[in-house]
């Protein structure tokens, strides 16, 4: 007969925090949101921590090399997305660890011959306002001229007006050397009052632009995450089908950390993966597995030697593998279980394996109640997915801008390895959707915004760091009146009314 679980599935939406006693030290500005990202054993420090315990997905539409470099401004790691050539995720992993900070490769680009439309197109999509003008169109192409928001006027210029019209042209342009110091840079910039300074090769090609705005920002970013050698940590996806290939390819470009990169990780395919990444790299090559939602997952992996385990099946907002295929569980009572088990295995084997919650946030409160439940960082998708640093297009749909978002499982996406059961090389159904989801604006912005409530809960809760806020948490499960009394209610709220 089948084994039943005594206790229902449960998602972070039936949980609230009862607030415990805060002291007069327990303010946000006093909360450290450090946390593990790879295991380490008893007494001894992990390898990598994360400076606020964000992940973004391994997914197409979340993660590639812009958003990796926004994030680790950030403090967070981004894992950038296994489902592309190899070469493609390999010089997505360089390009972070080579950024220089400051220096800024332009994507926002065009030719002479383009118009006025297509610069009022590109600013759209992109957000940006300075728009390099160079022969080939591209970022590294010969420079022949800058365009920025005071070169034109929209209500008294033609749309087809050519580009070559309008803009400020290479002989008028202050420009430096390609290995100009950044601090030099912006004495350049300050002197000659200036909003940006391409820097150029000795043939006169575009290689990056330095920002008089990104000035305070380089001395905001308290809590970027670096390597020993000053550059941005990134990690990588990967799956359990061309590993032998890929993980040499991504270790040689750079990538501080691996994860596999599967819907489902209780299975022998996982186990090869980290075996043969373990018998060729040692603990030089860190590497999370998943996703699981129970003790027997977690115990498994961990045993494979897995860095970190990912909790989490069918809880992603854009995944049906539950619809499809009727497995997972409610990543509430997932993630407590795999927790238990987390620490249950720490103290029989001192080893501590860090626990991923990847799916199931929709409000920013979640977050605080997947820490308090045991969680050491999440992984977010959708919440990333939403940001200009984000690899989709922002589009207008009925009068609002979003974002495109799709799941690994869609047909969109086809990354038939995510759902690898050792069978034929193909994507027989669908487990995810292809989507969109509203427009937010920076992830600077968003990130200060959500970590900022977090922050304030820990508070109200007694806790200044993870830890403290995971042994000091009391949790109670809400009725689903009790959910409907939290917001707003019995009320007619201003914004509704506004457009009548």
């Amino acid at each position: 007969m089948a084994y039943y679980f005594d206790q229902p599935s449960r998602t972070f939406g039936e949980y609230l925090l009862v607030p415990g006693f805060s002291s007069g030290d327990y303010i946000p500005a006093n909360v450290d949101l450090r946390t593990p990202l790879v295991r380490f054993k008893k007494g001894e420090e992990p390898a990598i921590t994360l400076n606020i315990p964000m992940v973004s997905a391994i997914m197409q539409a979340v993660s590639n090399d812009t958003m990796a470099i926004a994030l680790a401004k950030e403090g967070g790691v981004s894992f950038i997305y296994g489902s592309q050539s190899i070469e493609s995720e390999a010089a997505m992993v360089a390009r972070v660890k080579n950024y220089k900070k400051g220096f800024i490769v332009s994507t926002s680009n065009l030719t002479p011959d383009d118009t006025l439309a297509d610069v009022l197109t590109l600013k759209e999509r992109t957000g940006h306002s300075t728009v390099a003008i160079t022969e080939d169109g591209t970022a590294n192409g010969k420079l022949l001229g800058i365009v920025g928001s005071k070169d034109y006027r929209v209500s008294r210029m033609d749309p087809a007006t050519k580009v070559k019209e309008f803009m400020t042209p290479r002989e008028k342009l202050i420009t430096a050397p390609d290995t100009t110091s950044l601090k030099d840079a912006n004495d350049i910039i300050w002197e000659n009052k200036l909003n940006n300074l391409p820097l150029v090769d000795e043939n006169d090609h575009l290689a990056y632009l330095v920002f008089r705005k990104d000035y305070d920002t380089h001395h905001e970013n308290k809590l970027e995450l670096l390597d020993e050698h000053k550059s941005y940590v990134v990690g990588a996806g990967i799956n359990s089908r061309d590993y032998e290939e890929r993980v040499p390819a991504l270790v040689e470009a750079g990538a501080d950390v691996l994860c596999i990169d599967s819907s489902e990780g209780y299975s022998e395919w996982q186990r090869r993966t980290l075996k043969w990444i373990k018998d060729r790299y040692g603990d030089t090559v860190k590497c999370g597995a998943g996703n699981v939602v129970d003790e027997e997952g977690f115990r498994f992996l961990a045993d494979c030697g897995a860095d970190f385990i990912k909790v989490g099946i069918g809880g992603g907002s854009i995944c049906i593998t539950r619809e499809t295929k009727g497995i997972g569980r409610g990543q509430a009572t997932a993630l407590i279980d795999v927790c238990r088990a987390r620490d249950k295995y720490y103290e029989e084997t001192g080893i501590y394996v860090p626990v991923c919650s990847d799916g199931g946030i929709v409000h920013d409160y979640h977050v605080t109640l997947a820490l308090a439940m045991g969680a050491d960082f999440l992984m977010l998708g959708r919440y990333f997915s939403r940001f200009d640093e984000s690899p989709t297009n922002k589009i207008r749909i009925n009068g609002r801008y979003v974002k495109e978002y799709w799941g690994e499982g869609s047909n969109r996406a086809r990354n038939w390895q995510r759902y690898d059961m050792g069978g034929d090389k193909k994507l027989s159904f669908e487990e995810g959707v292809d989507s969109y989801v509203p427009y937010a604006g920076s992830l600077k912005d968003g990130v200060y915004t959500t970590l900022a409530k977090v922050r304030s809960t820990m508070c109200n809760c007694g806790a200044l760091s993870i830890p403290e806020l995971r042994e000091k948490a009391k949790l109670t499960v809400v009725s689903s009146t009790s959910i409907v009394e939290g917001g707003a209610h019995d009320v007619i709220t201003k914004d509704t009314t506004s457009n009548v």
